[in-house]
C-alpha cells in the first residue's frame, strides 16, 4: 500500500532575471543586506565577490545566516506554501522549514547577486510513483482510514531529500516498543 516516508526539498534559485514581486524584494533586500554584512570580511574592499570572500576568510560563510534575517518577512507572507511548486490541481506544495543560501554576489555588480531558497516539506508518506509523478499524502502511514491525496511532477530544483521505507520503518518502530 504505502511506500516510503518522504521528505522533498525544492531550491528556488533567484537572481536579477527573476520577475516576481516576491522574488524582486528577496533580491533587494539581501543584496542591500550584504553590501553592509560583508564588510566585516572585506574591510578594505579587496574582494569583489562573495566566493573571494569566503576563500579569504572562512567566516564569511556566516553571510548565509546573516542574510537570511532580511528575507524573513518575505518568506512569512508565502504561509508555508511553496511559490512556485504545484500539484496537478493547482495547489501549491506546503512547507515546513526554508533556508536561505548566498550562491553569489559582488560588491559593485548588483546583476551578479545570487541566492536561494530551499523549502523542505513536512513528512510525507508517499504512496506511488507514476513515471515523473509521486502520489502522496499527508497522512500517516499506520492509518487504516481513507486518507487525501494529492499529485506532484518532480521537475527541475526539486528533490527527495529524505527516504525511509514503510516495512523498515515499521520494523524500526516495532523495536523501540519491544521491552
Amino acid at each position: 500500500m504505502y511506500k516510503a516516508k518522504i521528505k522533498l526539498v525544492y531550491k528556488q534559485v533567484i537572481d536579477a532575471s527573476s520577475e516576481t514581486s516576491f522574488e524582486k524584494a528577496i533580491i533587494h533586500a539581501s543584496y542591500q543586506e550584504f553590501l553592509l554584512k560583508s564588510q566585516a570580511y572585506n574591510a578594505e574592499g579587496k574582494f569583489k565577490t562573495f566566493s573571494r570572500m569566503k576563500a579569504n576568510d572562512g567566516r564569511a560563510n556566516s553571510l548565509h545566516y546573516k542574510l537570511s534575517f532580511s528575507v524573513l518577512h518575505f518568506i512569512e507572507q508565502l504561509d508555508n506554501k511553496i511559490p512556485v511548486i504545484k500539484d496537478n490541481l493547482g495547489n501549491k506544495l506546503s512547507f515546513d522549514t526554508a533556508a536561505f543560501e548566498l550562491i553569489e554576489s559582488h560588491i559593485e555588480d548588483s546583476s551578479l547577486h545570487k541566492v536561494a531558497i530551499n523549502y523542505q516539506t513536512e513528512t510525507l508518506t508517499l504512496i506511488d510513483f507514476m513515471g515523473d509523478y509521486l502520489l502522496l499524502t499527508s497522512a500517516d502511514a499506520k492509518s487504516n482510514e481513507p486518507s487525501e491525496t494529492f499529485v506532484v511532477k518532480m521537475q527541475p530544483g526539486l528533490s527527495i531529500m529524505n527516504y525511509q521505507e514503510i516495512n523498515q520503518f515499521a520494523i524500526n518502530n516495532l523495536q523501540l516498543e519491544t521491552p
